[in-house]
């Protein structure tokens, strides 16, 4: 008995495609090979759920957030803002459809963030996100009934921030990941186990007030930096979405009630190119991409590409936000997204709005394709709650009007 995987597989793999006249594409994690209409040289991972934006207030910017200022969200984007955090504590929750376009109301990511911070250079932060994409009825080969599941993948996160000096702060985070998408089931006499992989996040913020007013912050994220994941017991392992993320961030004091933040970030995946691969005389696979190390994928991400640099600097992603704040109570958003044709063609607009009365607070964000690429969040609305604690500041920090 064969089991249809490439409804989960598309699903979990996060594979934005023509949903109209082509077939999806999708990269089966039991033979592990590309099915449907691919576009050449598409980097696709395991586990990409991690590279989701989880909240309202980043998912309005275009999905920029590694150098906006830090919320309880900062935890996935760049650890090491956590450390200019004016808040004492902060607790985020967030909820995004996912496929709700296409009529399915039982797939969705849950996300909850949140930091403390012991002093004003100083804390410690989590992050738990859950995906589940919902009741799902497999077949066999023949289109028969062979059982229903529930697939799902969480991750679970622990980080720390420090300032080394007033302007430089450094981030450091651990997390569990596991993914259950068909345990237990059978496959061409394989059985179908759960994945779980280990990671760890790296960053660095720089921030520099100007004297004549303004804030410019730069940051650095390596992020899902760690080891390989598999679904078939005894059988390679695939790379999980390892990414490397430079962003800037200018905002601006305008007058005492409105402020005015401009926000930039790069983002390129730590993972090989897909290649061709040969089979040699003797049956063994040669220049196999998949079966690189997790160090050997990493560090040979910025040059293992066939078209060379070129090919390399398509794999950039640009995230590009702006973010309008009145008297740190009432937020407008908005932002695109870029990426090359060749590299999964992702081109969105998103929207967003927030609102903050006392310790609450709430951030609103919607997604507008631009390209013939049907993306699971189109025409979806996706929300965060936010409270604050900021009773336990230290006297020389000030709130900052607009984090949130």
């Amino acid at each position: 008995m064969k089991l249809n995987l490439l409804l989960i597989t598309a699903f979990c793999l996060q594979i934005i495609s023509n949903l109209s006249a082509q077939t999806p594409c999708s990269y089966n994690v039991v033979t592990r090979q590309f099915e449907g209409d691919c576009p050449p040289s598409v980097i696709v991972t395991a586990v990409p759920f991690l590279r989701i934006t989880p909240d309202g207030r980043g998912a309005g910017m275009g999905d920029a957030g590694i150098a906006i200022s830090a919320d309880a969200n900062t935890m996935y984007y760049n650890s090491s803002k956590m450390a200019f955090a004016t808040q004492k504590t902060q607790l985020s929750a967030t909820y995004t459809p996912w496929l709700r376009s296409l009529g399915l109301n039982d797939i969705y990511l849950a996300y909850l963030s949140g930091f403390t911070k012991f002093d004003s250079t100083q804390g410690i932060g989590f992050g738990l996100r859950y995906f589940s994409l919902g009741q799902i009825a497999f077949t066999n080969e023949n289109g028969e009934p062979a059982g229903e599941g529930k697939p799902n993948e969480f991750e679970a996160l622990i980080g720390y921030s420090r300032r080394l000096s007033n302007n430089l702060a450094i981030g450091l985070s651990g997390k569990f990941i596991y993914s259950d998408l068909a345990s237990g089931k059978v496959v061409d006499g394989i059985e179908i186990a759960k994945g779980i992989a280990g990671a760890a996040d790296l960053s660095m913020t720089y921030r520099k007030p100007f004297k004549k007013g303004g804030d410019l912050m730069v940051g650095v994220a390596m992020t899902n930096i760690g080891s390989k994941i598999t679904y078939t017991r005894n059988q390679s392992r695939d790379f999980i979405p390892s990414n490397l993320g430079i962003g800037a961030a200018y905002s601006k004091d305008m007058d005492a009630f409105n402020k005015i933040t401009f926000a930039l970030d790069i983002n390129k995946l730590l993972t090989p190119t897909p290649t061709p691969a040969y089979t040699d005389e003797n049956g063994n696979s040669i220049n196999d991409w998949r079966e690189k190390s997790m160090f050997s994928g990493l560090l040979g991400s910025f040059s293992d590409a066939e078209g060379g640099f070129k090919e390399e600097v398509s794999e950039l992603m640009y995230n590009i936000g702006v973010e309008y704040v009145y008297n740190g109570q009432f937020a407008v958003r908005a932002g695109y997204v870029s990426e090359d044709k060749f590299k999964g063609n992702r081109k969105y607009l998103t929207v967003g709005l927030g609102l903050k009365y006392n310790v609450f607070g709430i951030n609103l964000a919607y997604l507008v394709g631009t390209s013939n690429q049907r993306n699971p969040l189109d025409n979806t609305l996706r929300f965060s709650l936010l409270l604050d604690f900021n009773q336990g500041k230290t006297a020389n920090e000030e709130i900052i009007e607009g984090d949130f």
